[in-house]
């Protein structure tokens, strides 16, 4: 069904719109919710809340200004964007099920074991204490340079300034 057909009938709220509205876009939305998401279950929920916001909203859509596919594009993406900013989902992102923890360690001694075999470790030993530190939190344990600062108690400029320092004195001591 075509825009020109299908927009009458959702200006209508014809129910069986809904429908042919949901059956023509869902599969192209959801595409795009899920590649921000990158959660089947949380996509989906945000799809059906696409869905809802542009049947409610569908009499704000100005044909002048563009296709009506694009215009419910842009509402999936704000509502992803949404999603993800949401202290919800971040909070849900934080707690990891018991099944990520085996692979988190699988990964972790694989990294540790390639680091120990092109000898960074014995470099790094060499280091000042701060820049050990820093450099465990930031690549090896993996925390940005937020939490890094959040953890150590220091500026974020201040973490910024030590790791460039720090990557520079790697760096040169790599070479020598």
């Amino acid at each position: 069904m075509t825009q020109e057909e299908l927009l009458p009938l959702l200006l209508k709220k014809d129910d069986r719109s809904f429908t042919l509205l949901y059956d023509n876009y869902s599969k192209s939305l959801y595409g795009i919710i899920f590649n921000l998401i990158k959660d089947k279950e949380e996509a989906e929920d945000v799809l059906q809340e696409v869905f809802v916001k542009i049947w409610k909203n569908i009499d704000t859509y100005n044909t002048s200004k563009g296709r009506l596919y694009t215009w419910m594009l842009n509402i999936a993406r704000n509502t992803s964007i949404d999603k993800l900013r949401s202290k919800g989902f971040n909070n849900n992102q934080k707690n990891l099920s018991t099944d990520n923890f085996v692979h988190i360690l699988d990964d972790n001694s694989k990294a540790i074991n390639k680091i120990d075999a092109i000898g960074i470790k014995e470099f790094i030993k060499k280091l000042k204490p701060k820049c050990i530190q820093l450099i465990d939190l930031l690549f090896f344990k993996g925390y940005t340079q937020q939490e890094a600062s959040d953890e150590l108690e220091i500026p974020l400029g201040t973490v910024k300034t030590q790791n460039r320092n720090c990557m520079n004195e790697l760096r040169l001591m790599i070479n020598e």
